[in-house]
């Protein structure tokens, strides 16, 4: 069937390829893109022949051809043979670069601004899937699709994981990278794999509830182990190997949560030291690494043969992509692959397309590096706010920070007068392993809130109460 575009004769389109980095067939997509959403090009504008864009811009033909070919399949471009090339449609190249700033709600203050999770920004993905799904007119890319893939995902989808990996200083090959329904599944795999019930699981003394949940729902033991500002403490972790012979170590030392800790490089070696003496395996949660570039190597790159890596698009993308990897060495491969079919079979395949295409294509580093431009300007909105607090804010880049509570508040007042000012936290409690008593300090979710004047409010909120702790004594009798 002809398409009928409303053909605006253009043929000296010629693009500034400076501001697009990575290979030139990308940048030449990227630049279309951009110039589409910044009306430069309109629908139905007929573009250079390859031949003559790739004089002008001093690449070769099969340059262009590529930059075309991903230019149609992002639903950017289109056209007929003998007619040419033409502006079709497509997302605005700035649309995954903008945190979007909604109209604030009727009222000055909004009624909740929920603080207590750690959820990333949708700005422009929605968009981007839907041009990606539009791009996928031809039935033949859904066929493949549509069978039972192997457990581990299908060769293609592993590479583009094992790609995306080598981005974030992982260098593993596809055949150690199993794609898994996000890190919480990349977790119940790994832990059924290497664990039975009754086994015993250590973690940081404050660790992710998604680990408490799962080790109760499986059988197992957890253990808290004590930590400082640096994570995990090895001469306590030595301590618990040697009394309680645990089956696996489940650390986050890149951007601990909920503590913001990042385990330095001698820290991470001696824990591995220890793992090896007493047979325990690491389960690494990597999933706010991507959000620091320059933290210490992850542990998976210092003891492959005894690490199971766990990483997720969750944080950097959306959650609901539910699209993560896992990295094992390959004498674990079997196991793990024999876990997931008795879990969930397999990850969907569309939505491993849907991941890798991304990959491919660039748009995963865009929302990634959205997503860390972000979260450096919500951090400095927040010590700017909190700078004269009695408080102790733990700066990093990530997506939560941890509020240390000065006398005399309490966390469970705290988070209870927040919450009736409107404003959603979590307490310690929650990520408290064992029945010693959690710290009075709060986790506070800069990056879930999608307006920025919304976080704002809600820190001067946090900021008032510490600096006039009204309710500080509610728990008093």
């Amino acid at each position: 069937m002809r398409v009928n575009y409303n053909i605006v004769t253009m043929t000296n389109w010629l693009p500034d390829l400076a501001n697009f980095p990575g290979p030139r067939y990308r940048a030449i997509a990227d630049a279309l893109a951009a110039d589409i959403s910044s009306n430069r090009l309109l629908v139905g504008a007929r573009l250079p022949t390859h031949r003559d864009l790739a004089y002008h811009l001093k690449v070769t033909v099969g340059t262009v051809t590529r930059a075309y070919a991903e230019a149609e399949r992002r639903g950017l471009i289109g056209g007929e043979v003998g007619r040419g090339t033409y502006v079709k449609a497509g997302t605005p190249a700035s649309a995954m670069d903008q945190w979007p700033q909604l109209p604030p709600p009727p009222g000055d203050i909004p009624a909740v601004v929920d603080l207590s999770l750690c959820t990333p920004s949708s700005a422009g993905v929605a968009e981007a899937l839907a041009t990606m799904f539009a791009s996928m007119s031809n039935p033949a890319d859904f066929r493949g699709l549509l069978e039972y893939p192997p457990h581990g995902g299908l060769p293609a989808h592993r590479a583009a994981g094992a790609e995306w990996l080598s981005r974030h200083q992982l260098s593993v090959g596809p055949e150690n990278v199993l794609v898994t329904s996000g890190a919480q599944n990349g977790m119940a795999i790994s832990i059924s794999t290497v664990a039975r019930p009754g086994d015993l699981i250590l973690t940081e003394r404050l660790t992710y509830f998604g680990m408490k949940a799962l080790t109760s729902t499986l059988g197992l033991r957890l253990e808290g182990v004590a930590m400082d500002e640096d994570g995990l403490l090895p001469d306590a972790f030595e301590a618990a190997c040697r009394q309680s012979a645990p089956r696996a170590l489940y650390t986050v030392p890149t951007l601990h949560n909920p503590t913001t800790a990042v385990m330095p490089l001698e820290r991470r070696l001696r824990i591995i030291e220890i793992a090896r003496q007493y047979d325990v395996t690491i389960i690494e949660d990597d999933v706010f690494g991507f959000l620091m570039p320059d933290a210490p190597p992850p542990i998976q790159t210092l003891a492959p043969d005894i690490t199971l890596h766990i990483s997720s698009m969750s944080k950097s993308i959306a959650p609901g992509l539910r699209i993560g990897y896992l990295v094992a060495p390959s004498r674990l491969m079997p196991r793990l692959e024999g876990t997931m079919r008795a879990l969930n079979y397999a990850v969907p395949p569309l939505m491993s397309e849907l991941a890798s295409r991304w990959i491919e294509d660039g748009s995963a580093d865009r929302f990634a590096d959205a997503q860390r431009r972000e979260c450096r300007i919500r951090h400095a909105m927040a010590q700017d706010i909190l700078r004269d607090c009695p408080v102790i804010a733990v700066p990093s880049v990530g997506q939560h920070l941890w509020l240390k509570l000065p006398e005399p508040w309490r966390r469970e007042d705290f988070v209870s007068e927040t919450r009736q000012r409107g404003i959603m936290l979590t307490g310690a409690d929650v990520f408290m392993v064992g029945r010693g008593a959690a710290p009075h300090a709060v986790r506070v979710g800069i990056s879930m809130p999608q307006r920025r004047d919304d976080v704002r409010h809600g820190l001067e909120v946090i900021a008032e109460l510490l600096m006039n702790p009204v309710g500080a004594s509610l728990s008093v009798v």
